[in-house]
C-alpha cells in the first residue's frame, strides 16, 4: 500500500480486504483442520503446515499494519510509515518464507532461527533510516534482505542436492521436483516483489501486489495439501552400523533375499515403495540394505527402477503380441511408478533413449522379423 490514492481507491480497499481475509482463512484451516480437503489421501509434514499457517496468518497481519499505520498512525509521515512496515514484512514474511522452504526437505530437522537471526542488520537499517529520516534507510534494508536471501538461495541449492541423494537412497520412484518448483516459484516472487518495490506508488502496481498475494495463497494451499510426508525411522542400533560391524556373509544373505522375496514376488511393483519397507520385507533393516546396495555400486532408487522398467519392457511385448491397445503411461503406472514423467526419465536414464525412441525400434525389429 504505496500509493496514497489506494486508501481513497474503494474498489482496491475491497480487493485489499478480501485478500486479508481469504489469507487469514487459510491460515485458521491448516491451523485447525487435521485431513486435506484438496487431497484427502495425501499425509503433508505437520511442521510444513503449521509453518505455512503461520505465514497466511502473518500475510494478514501485514495488511493491517499497512492499512492502519497509514490511516491512523504516521499517516503524514509517510517515509517512516514505510520503513516500518517493510521492515515488519521483512522480519516477518521473510524468514517464514524461508522455514517453509526448508521444511519441505524431509531428510532431517535443520534449523530456522539462524536465518530469521539475520533479519537483525535490516532492523538495524530500519532504525538508523528512522533515526535520521533518510529514504537511504529503505534502500539500506532492500539491500541487506537481497544479500540474505540470495545466500539463503545458494545454501538450499546445495541442500536440495543432498535432499535428491536422499531421496535416491531411501525411495524408488520420488524425485525432488516439488522442493525446486518452490523454490523457482518463491524466486519469480522475490523479483516480483522487488519491481513493485522499486517502482511504488503506482495503482496498478498496487493491484499487482494483491494478485501476487492471492497466487501465493492457492499455490502454498495446494503446495502444503499434495506434499506427501517421507519418514524413514532408524532404530538406535542401526544408527552407529559401520561396515566394519557388518557380518561378512550380510551381502549374500541380502542379494539372496532380494532375488526371493523382492524380484520374484514382484515387491517392486508396489507403489511409493521405500527402502525401509523393503528391507522389513526381506528381513533386514535399512542400513545393512543401504550399505549393500552402496556395495554393488548403485543406489535403492536404480535398482528398483531397473526392476520395474524391466518389467515394462516385458509387458509391452506381451501386449504387442495379443495385440492389445494400450499407451505406454498405463503400463509404466502398472510397473508401479507414480507418474509418467518419473518413469520417462527413469527409462531415458538406463535405457539411453526416450521411451518413444525405445518403442518405434521395437516396432521396427519386430516388422523386420
Amino acid at each position: 500500500m504505496y500509493a496514497p490514492q489506494s486508501l481513497q481507491d474503494i474498489l482496491f480497499l475491497m480487493f485489499y480486504s478480501s485478500i486479508a481475509m481469504l489469507a487469514l482463512m487459510a491460515g485458521i484451516y491448516l491451523g485447525l483442520r487435521r485431513s486435506n480437503a484438496i487431497a484427502p489421501s495425501v499425509n503433508p509434514p505437520k511442521a510444513l503446515r503449521q509453518w505455512t499457517a503461520a505465514f497466511f496468518v502473518t500475510a494478514a497481519m501485514s495488511h493491517v499494519w499497512w492499512f492502519v499505520l497509514g490511516t491512523y498512525w504516521l499517516a503524514d509521515d509517510r517515509l517512516v510509515r514505510n520503513i516500518i512496515c517493510i521492515m515488519l514484512d521483512h522480519i516477518t514474511l521473510v524468514p517464514l518464507v524461508m522455514a517453509l522452504l526448508v521444511r519441505m526437505l524431509q531428510d532431517c530437522q535443520r534449523k530456522i532461527w539462524p536465518w530469521a537471526a539475520t533479519e537483525v542488520i535490516v532492523i538495524g537499517g530500519a532504525a538508523w533510516g528512522i533515526a535520521t529520516h533518510n529514504e537511504l534507510g529503505l534502500d539500506l534494508m532492500h539491500t541487506c534482505q537481497i544479500g540474505i536471501i540470495i545466500i539463503f538461495i545458494i545454501y538450499f541449492v546445495y541442500m536440495l542436492v543432498k535432499y535428491n541423494r536422499w531421496l535416491n537412497e531411501n525411495y524408488a520412484d520420488l524425485d525432488h521436483k516439488e522442493v525446486w518448483q518452490s523454490l523457482l516459484f518463491a524466486v519469480v516472487l522475490f523479483i516480483i516483489y522487488q519491481i513493485y518495490a522499486t517502482n511504488p506508488g503506482d495503482m496498478s502496481r498496487e493491484y499487482l501486489s494483491q494478485v501476487n498475494t492471492l497466487i501465493i495463497i492457492v499455490f502454498l494451499l495446494w503446495r502444503v495439501e499434495t506434499l506427501q510426508e517421507l519418514e524413514v525411522k532408524e532404530e538406535d542400533e542401526e544408527k552407529e552400523t559401520t561396515y566394519a560391524t557388518i557380518p561378512t556373509n550380510i551381502y549374500t544373505n541380502i542379494g539372496t533375499m532380494l532375488q526371493t522375496r523382492c524380484e520374484a514376488t514382484q515387491l517392486y511393483l508396489q507403489h511409493d515403495l521405500s527402502l525401509a519397507q523393503l528391507g522389513k520385507a526381506i528381513g533386514t533393516n535399512r542400513t545393512y540394505l543401504s550399505l549393500y546396495f552402496a556395495q554393488q555400486g548403485i543406489t535403492y532408487n536404480a535398482y528398483v527402477n531397473r526392476l520395474r522398467i524391466t518389467h515394462f519392457e516385458q509387458l509391452y511385448r506381451e501386449n504387442v503380441e495379443a495385440h492389445r491397445t494400450f499407451t505406454a503411461q498405463q503400463l509404466a503406472l502398472k510397473c508401479g511408478f507414480r507418474s509418467y514423467s518419473t518413469f520417462a526419465a527413469a527409462f531415458k536414464q538406463f535405457n539411453g533413449q526416450t521411451v518413444t525412441s525405445w518403442m518405434r525400434c521395437q516396432a521396427l525389429d519386430s516388422q523386420n522379423n
